[in-house]
């Protein structure tokens, strides 16, 4: 019997007739975290995109006549559904994400640590390897500057992972935009992802 060694792809399909097997390579799902427009694209170990969205929630505590608390419960719960459905569906095998900063006041600063607490703990129950990296660090590396417009991350993301993930909704756009500047800084810097190509 021949081995070979682990690849981490998963059988995805197994034709008894004929021994044809079909693998899902691993994937790499990098984020810019937050609690309204969640930014995440999913990309192969050689830094093809293969999906992006964002993950939009709103406050709706004064619509359903909720407390504030059951309000962020809801909205980390489908936060965490839909990151759970992204995981399972494209083999994810590591997270990247940008680091969540900075607050303008006390119910910014919960949001922060939702998710934080969001991606950390997906990344520990689910065993998969997680590196974060700041915003300054992604614009520093992508534009050579520490201050950037979203705009000019836009287009220099558009450049390097072409223009596929553009929606011409705004907030979508910003939102994927950063999740791939932080795919790119670590690909320039992260020690898994050179693991990982080889």
């Amino acid at each position: 019997m021949e081995r070979t060694k682990h690849t981490g792809r998963r059988l995805t399909s197994l034709n008894f007739e004929t021994g044809e097997c079909t693998f899902q390579e691993p994937t790499i799902l990098t984020n810019d975290p937050s609690s309204t427009a969640w930014g995440w694209a999913v990309l192969d170990v050689k830094g093809k995109v293969i999906a992006t969205g964002c993950i939009k929630t709103e406050p709706e505590h004064k619509k359903l006549r909720t407390r504030v608390s059951d309000d962020r419960a809801r909205r980390t719960s489908e936060i965490v559904r839909k990151l759970l459905a992204i995981i399972k569906k494209h083999n994810v095998h590591c997270i990247l994400t940008e680091a969540p900063h900075g607050s303008q006041n006390a119910n910014a600063a919960v949001m922060i640590g939702i998710v934080q607490g969001i991606v950390q703990t997906m990344a520990d129950l689910l065993s998969l390897p997680i590196e974060y990296y700041s915003e300054q660090d992604s614009k520093k590396e992508l534009l050579g500057k520490k201050s950037a417009t979203k705009t000019e991350t836009i287009v220099a993301i558009g450049k390097l992972y072409g223009h596929s993930f553009l929606t011409g909704t705004k907030y979508i756009d910003e939102a994927v935009a950063d999740a791939l500047a932080v795919h790119y800084v670590a690909n320039q810097q992260s020690p898994m992802l050179k693991m990982m190509k080889q």
